[in-house]
């Protein structure tokens, strides 16, 4: 991914009110981010429960979505984060949702998936942890390529507006 300012960051959500968006807060090491190694950014915010941000490359371009965590809990022992494929307790994966952009937000569409809680699948996916049951452990280049396509699709998913993007 290429490096990023803050300001580019806040220019690139395409699902944010003005005030999600001025209440929008940066990661403290924010300036110590290694672009070059980052397949995604994503955070979730310091002051604000419940909210998080992603930002990717698509079609060459930074975009970004506000996310929203949900606040229930699951009763299942484990799940499985949607965008990098790791398995987690079920505490660490939640369902977040993200307003679509353009007309369809603006009338309520949204959509939603299960990422892991800390937004931490770009670390995750490149981890050599052990395997759970039934876990089958692609090459962490493999892994890599696929959390960023789920990503870019998720995304492309909120861009999505009355079948074309915006």
């Amino acid at each position: 991914m290429r490096s990023l300012t803050e300001e580019q960051i806040r220019a690139s959500f395409v699902n944010g009110s003005a005030d999600e968006l001025r209440l929008l807060t940066v990661p403290h090491d924010f300036p110590l981010v290694e672009w070059d190694h980052q397949d995604f950014y994503a955070w979730r915010d310091p002051r604000t429960r419940g909210r998080g941000y992603l930002v990717t490359e698509v079609d060459g371009e930074p975009r970004g979505i506000v996310l929203r965590a949900s606040e229930g809990s699951s009763q299942a022992r484990a799940a499985m984060c949607n965008l990098c494929h790791t398995m987690q307790p079920a505490d660490q994966v939640s369902l977040f949702s993200a307003r679509k952009a353009g007309r369809a937000g603006e009338h309520g569409d949204s959509i939603g998936t299960y990422i892991c809680a800390d937004l931490s699948c770009h670390e995750n996916v490149r981890l050599a942890a052990p395997l759970a049951p039934n876990e089958v452990r692609a090459s962490v280049d493999m892994r890599i390529d696929g959390t960023r396509r789920r990503t870019e699709a998720f995304v492309g998913r909120v861009l999505e507006t009355a079948g074309s993007r915006t």
